[in-house]
């Protein structure tokens, strides 16, 4: 009989999430993550913002997964006692007297109306953002802070003896009928949240992801008094203390994880577009997000392998899509209840060598 019910490889924000929703479940896991590599988890800003876009798309199922998330950082905020999660309005600057027609007959539609701030701010005038034609706010959005969140989660989970660091190869799973060996323990079933890498992996390498680099800059911007997020092709997301994160760029191209000159300037240079005070730049962070080819995530049993799972491909939008794919994946394993098909990797199994028939 398997000693522990789940393996979980990985504890970045997909493989948290699956152990919080496990936990909730009264389910016994073992999270193992290799402290040795570096996370995109960590690096990223963590924001969440209903419309995005030039073009202000609503986020894909923002209407079910926004109330979700936010539903469960607070559920994990009260039992770890801290603060990871903080809402905000995001301030999106008109462009041009185009723009703010748009963006004004969307934000009457009864699609978009309930994510517009009731209190509309006026910038037109601001001392520090340029926003000549003012801008629409954009409320249900804000920022998670993933360190915080994934740190204190993984000293919880250490705590009730179901976390290890440990370095994780594929190679290394023994699996069988009954259970999945591992290092001379038995698992009930094994769940792949390895983030970036998964797409080398050859139990996994079959799916289409599509790993984007991505950078942010750490700047102080003196005397800085505004709480909102500011987002006009870039974000500006307030740290407090006069210190803000700028981002992000992407990247498809020279996928590692060293912050570089380009990156800086571009970044710098639209900061400069947008404030009219003079900026410090004290850091620079570069991470790789885990992406897929069509944006949506990878969840879900392997298409031979029935104790065998997915949970990754989470893009940009982890902080909102972890969540919800969590507990859709929790509800797979548990109940036999099948993943929605825009995020189950069975749209995928035609690209398998060998698959049986789901």
């Amino acid at each position: 009989m398997p000693e522990s019910q789940y393996l979980i490889v990985g504890q970045g924000i997909a493989g948290t999430s699956l152990a919080w929703e496990l936990l909730r479940r009264g389910q016994k896991f073992l999270v193992i993550d290799d402290p040795a590599l570096p996370s995109s988890s960590l690096v990223a800003a963590g924001i969440f913002n209903p419309l995005t876009g030039r073009k202000l798309v609503k986020t894909w199922l923002a209407d079910t997964i926004f109330p979700h998330a936010l539903a469960f950082y607070r559920h994990v905020e009260a039992e770890l006692g801290i603060t990871c999660l903080h809402t905000t309005d995001l301030f999106r600057p008109y462009r041009n007297e185009e723009e703010k027609t748009s963006y004004l007959k969307w934000a009457a539609s009864d699609e978009y109306a309930p994510f517009v701030a009731s209190g509309q701010p006026d910038f037109s005038d601001d001392a520090f953002i340029r926003a000549p034609y003012n801008g629409l706010s954009v409320n249900r959005s804000g920022w998670v802070d993933l360190p915080r969140f994934l740190e204190n989660s993984r000293n919880y989970f250490e705590k009730l003896g179901c976390f290890e660091p440990a370095h994780f190869r594929s190679q290394d799973l023994d699996i069988g009928e009954e259970a999945v060996q591992w290092q001379g323990r038995s698992f009930e079933k094994v769940i792949l949240c390895m983030g970036v890498g998964a797409e080398n992996d050859p139990l996994f390498n079959w799916l289409p992801f599509n790993p984007v680099k991505g950078q942010i800059l750490n700047c102080r911007i003196e005397r800085y008094p505004h709480s909102r997020i500011i987002n006009q092709g870039i974000f500006i997301l307030p740290a407090g203390n006069e210190k803000v994160r700028v981002g992000a760029t992407y990247s498809w191209h020279d996928l590692d994880w060293e912050p570089t000159e380009d990156g800086r300037d571009y970044l710098a240079g639209k900061l400069k577009s947008l404030l009219k005070v003079p900026f410090e730049i004290e850091s620079q962070v570069a991470g790789i997000r885990p992406s897929s080819k069509d944006r949506r995530p990878f969840a879900g049993r392997h298409p031979e392998h029935d104790r065998l799972f997915i949970f990754n491909g989470l893009g940009t939008k982890g902080v909102t899509l972890a969540p919800y794919f969590a507990a859709q994946l929790v509800k797979l394993l548990l109940d036999g209840q099948e993943i929605m098909a825009d995020a189950n990797i069975g749209r995928y199994f035609s690209l398998y060598s060998n698959p049986r028939k789901p």
